[in-house]
């Protein structure tokens, strides 16, 4: 966690087990993993690369925990902000002079899957002030949520989620990691670039296909790439009445 930048500015942000939060920590510490970018970045820590190795790329699909501290109010209720979800991580490393080709690679790759889902959403080429210190360039990816009034209230309707981020740290990782490669067998090891992106955080990608997909009657329509995995089903009806539903519908004496 030190290596990809969670330690030590964002510790508040992680779970930490067997320790107070407010403890000093050190490095036999366990922490839950806030993203699977940690464990896959530090696969090749203290390592040297060969040329021939570069470009790698990775994937992880793994539950992540955070804490999400200092987020209060509104915007933290409900699926749209949990401490425990599920991600697919795509975490690359390049040589430096490639770097910014395999960012805008990473960004088409996390687009596909939106716009294979058909969901409308815009990307955001974030400025200095909106990003973290370990990055050299981001870019957000958000989705139309049109059911959702936190935003602009309910006579407008609708907001943008952020499901995706994907980010260039240059050096920054490699050099905290010790993630090196050798251009040539005969010459000097160089630090390498690191580059991650969300392949979409599931939860706000099932916010918006629900709100985007559902139709008048209440059922939701599953979008065509979704219905292989589902057994080829095209809408979800939702569950028969229980309770005072039912005794409402007439199902219950």
């Amino acid at each position: 966690m030190e290596g990809t930048g969670q330690l030590p500015k964002f510790a508040e942000d992680a779970y930490r087990v067997g320790a107070r939060q407010e403890d000093e920590y050190d490095e036999d510490d366990l922490w839950l993993l806030p993203t699977a970018e940690v464990p896959v970045t530090n696969m090749y820590r203290d390592e040297i690369l060969l040329d021939d190795d570069l470009p790698v790329k990775h994937q992880a699909f793994s539950p992540n925990f955070r804490r999400e501290a200092g987020e209060h109010g509104t915007e933290t209720r409900g699926y749209v902000r949990v401490h425990q979800f599920h991600k697919v991580e795509l975490v690359n490393f390049a040589r430096p002079e490639e770097s910014y080709d395999r960012l805008e690679g990473l960004l088409d790759e996390a687009e596909e899957v939106l716009r294979r889902l058909g969901l409308p959403y815009r990307v955001l080429d974030m400025c200095t002030g909106d990003m973290g210190f370990t990055q050299a360039k981001k870019y957000d990816i958000e989705v139309w949520a049109p059911g959702d009034d936190m935003e602009d209230g309910p006579e407008e309707g609708g907001r943008w989620l952020e499901v995706s981020s994907v980010s260039n740290f240059e050096d920054f990782q490699a050099r905290r990691a010790g993630l090196r490669y050798r251009p040539e067998r005969h010459e000097s090891a160089e630090y390498l670039h690191t580059l991650n992106g969300s392949g979409v955080a599931v939860p706000r990608v099932m916010v918006a296909i629900m709100e985007y997909y559902q139709n008048e009657d209440g059922t939701v329509t599953v979008p065509e790439a979704l219905r292989p995995y589902m057994g080829g089903q095209g809408v979800i009806e939702g569950h028969d009445p229980v309770g005072e539903s039912a005794l409402g519908a007439g199902e219950r004496d």
